[in-house]
């Protein structure tokens, strides 16, 4: 069986999955990576698509992206297409990239502009608020056309950042405390004034969860990322337990400065799953390029201080962001099968910066081009070392990859919960 068989069949076996699943996570040893069929079997891995990403909150992508109605993109959870449009009152709105008529993609490309969102295969013709408005007369007269909309997809968003959920009935908990807090962080970027400068997209042979644990920890930072710590500290933060002196002292110099300036940047975390904090860079640099130089001309948003070091923004399962004051740049993780993911990163500056004036694409994406590659040899060799016949969990640092304990702590939870509709 294919990946793909495995996340279109229904199977009998399903059933014994996820009670295999239960044992596992249920038995597995606390502060220890997950055992082996967690990250490599066909089975367990439909029940993370079904169980997380069906069921959980998913960061898509930003706002200023379809700054202008009609404008689109689409994105694919899992074989399930969807697509982020902006509608005439100025409002996203998200669907199921799936015609009521026959079931064809209706947007073919990534991106794009359109009047009405026509379906290429019989021309099934809607609105951006996912009307029905032509369906053709070989219908019938009885056809009712507002029982064939488009089928919405939940979606929030909050500081230019988009977020959609699958399920029906989406979880709230502390997503829009988390959603209130992002609004007020993000508030001095003014993401509407941005623009999409780069994109790109690397397939990792590893399973989803190896690429969120490689990213949770800098443990393996010194020994992988020479372009990085050019200009990041490796501290994940003022609670980092190996955080030195110096480095807080460093930290309450910069806060100080950020706050006559009114610039958000208090650690501000909700639960294991969404967090914030502002965290300087290291000294004499000003954004993460790879001599620490400014990489736009123009500033974004209101911001006059171009040593704003980076606004941190996790969101849990799929997505961790770096928002500087000339460019941010955004992180997005969607699974494709039990051992391939797919990273997406996205540069943004200002929307008036000119490229090849104001902006050199290949400076502005130099140090995480080079970061990501490092990182998918990683994960891939570390999916290479779990398929063996000799793997067996092994301790997590509670020093250096608390991170990385946080978020297996959570995805275990989260699984938990949703097989046992609690």
């Amino acid at each position: 069986m294919t990946q793909t068989d495995l996340l279109n069949v229904s199977y009998p076996s399903m059933d014994v999955a996820r009670e295999e699943m239960t044992k596992l996570l249920s038995e597995r040893k606390p502060d220890y990576s997950l055992p082996r069929p967690l990250y490599n079997d066909p089975l367990l891995f439909r029940i993370d698509v079904e169980e997380i990403f069906h069921k959980e909150w998913l960061f898509v992508g930003m706002t200023s992206e379809i700054p202008a109605k009609g404008d689109y993109f689409t994105v694919e959870i899992a074989q399930s297409p969807v697509l982020i449009v902006r509608d005439a009152d100025g409002s996203v709105n998200a669907f199921h990239n799936t015609c009521r008529h026959r079931g064809s993609r209706i947007c073919l490309e990534h991106r794009g502009k359109v009047a009405n969102l026509v379906c290429p295969y019989h021309q099934w013709t809607y609105d951006t608020k996912g009307n029905l408005l032509y369906a053709g007369t070989e219908m019938g007269d009885d056809f009712d056309t507002k029982a064939h909309g488009l089928r919405p997809v939940n979606c929030k968003t909050a500081g230019g950042f988009i977020f959609i959920c699958l399920a029906d009935n989406p979880p709230e908990s502390d997503f829009d405390e988390f959603l209130s807090t992002l609004e007020e962080y993000m508030a001095p970027y003014n993401i509407e004034e941005t623009k999409l400068a780069v994109e790109s997209n690397m397939y990792e042979k590893a399973n989803w969860k190896l690429v969120i644990e490689n990213n949770r920890e800098c443990y393996h930072c010194a020994g992988s990322h020479p372009e990085l710590l050019n200009t990041i500290l490796e501290w994940d933060d003022t609670t980092d337990p190996r955080a030195p002196a110096d480095f807080l002292a460093y930290c309450d110099r910069m806060a100080k400065e950020w706050d006559a300036e009114n610039i958000p940047h208090q650690h501000k975390n909700f639960g294991a799953r969404n967090r914030l904090v502002r965290m300087p860079l290291k000294e004499g640099t000003d954004v993460m390029t790879i001599d620490g130089s400014a990489a736009c001309d123009k500033l974004m948003g209101s911001i006059k201080n171009n040593k704003l070091g980076s606004l941190r923004i996790l969101h849990l399962p799929n997505s961790w962001n770096h928002m500087q004051s000339d460019h941010f740049i955004v992180f997005r993780v969607l699974p494709i099968s039990a051992q391939e993911t797919m990273v997406t990163t996205k540069w943004f500056v200002h929307k008036d910066a000119v490229e090849g004036v104001d902006y050199d694409p290949e400076k502005l994406r130099q140090v995480w081009d080079a970061t990501n590659d490092q990182d998918r040899i990683l994960g891939e060799e570390n999916q290479r070392g779990i398929n063996s016949l000799s793997y067996e969990p092994g301790p997590y640092s509670k020093t250096y990859e608390f991170g990385v304990i946080d978020f297996i702590n959570w995805y275990s939870e989260k699984i938990q919960q949703n097989l046992s509709g609690k």
